[in-house]
């Protein structure tokens, strides 16, 4: 499912598939096999950081000069982009040791 989101700085609102509003912030988007991806660092209700926030890794699309997020359903996919971003090193570890969640999971 696509999902079209608003800026607040990097922070940004998503909604999952049960119409769930989840505030979430921009960690990093990274290029892989011609796709771009999204790390989004999941917030409390109030847009606050969490201390060890959930990871959510999500496809990334532009179009028409709005921005998607697309939920990756292809298992194969998302653990090749997750071994993927396991690989590369971050300036800031503070979100590298976490466990990058699926958004249907």
């Amino acid at each position: 499912m696509a999902e079209d989101f608003d800026y607040e700085d990097n922070l940004i609102e998503i909604t999952d598939e049960k119409g769930n509003s989840i505030k979430c912030e921009l960690y990093d988007i990274i290029d892989f096999e011609g796709k771009q991806y999204a790390v989004l660092a999941q917030q409390d209700e109030s847009g606050i950081e969490v201390t060890d926030p959930e990871l959510v890794l999500m496809r990334y699309t532009e179009e028409n000069g709005s921005s998607y997020f697309e939920t990756i359903s292809d298992d194969s996919e998302f653990d090749r982009v997750s071994e993927y971003i396991d690989t590369l090193d971050y300036d800031d570890d503070e979100y590298y040791d976490y466990d990058y969640e699926d958004e249907e999971e």
